[in-house]
């Protein structure tokens, strides 16, 4: 999928951001990033909310593959391939996947801050104090041997 075929594809959801990411691009709206179009298809951001919606169509979660094992990204779906011949429902999907990334986004603010707030303080590790330098001025016999090469 190249630039010009995304931009169409989203002409009826409204305008995009497409950006160069890993093997393919990163889709977002107003600032939110809601799909993925990489070489193994066009993926969008789903939640609990809307991943029956992908599961009843067949779709699977993205995958990719590390040299020990499968990863499975649940986060991010295969849009059902009959979207690509219907504009205005594609558009209704992604809109509900921008939401879920929305979702995703309020999600995450609350956990930061409660996780601060909630931990208990950790015992700083005490570092000895290190005793000052002594100076050396200018006129002290070993810097002047040093200054000369000797």
């Amino acid at each position: 999928m190249d630039r010009e075929f995304l931009i169409d594809l989203f002409a009826d959801f409204g305008p995009v951001t497409i950006r160069k990411m890993f093997s393919g691009y990163g889709i977002s709206a107003n600032g939110t990033n809601f799909a993925l179009a990489l070489r193994a298809g066009l993926f969008f951001r789903a939640d609990e909310h809307t991943i029956p919606d992908y599961e009843a169509e067949g779709s699977k979660p993205f995958q990719y593959q590390t040299r020990a094992k499968t990863v499975t990204v649940n986060s991010y779906w295969q849009l059902p391939a009959r979207l690509f011949d219907e504009s205005e429902e594609l558009a209704q999907w992604a809109r509900t996947a921008l939401a879920a990334a929305q979702r995703a986004k309020v999600k995450k603010r609350p956990k930061k801050t409660s996780k601060k707030v909630a931990s208990k303080p950790t015992k700083k590790a005490t570092i000895p104090a290190k005793a000052p330098k002594k100076k050396v001025s200018k006129k002290s016999p070993i810097r002047k041997h040093a200054r000369r090469g000797d």
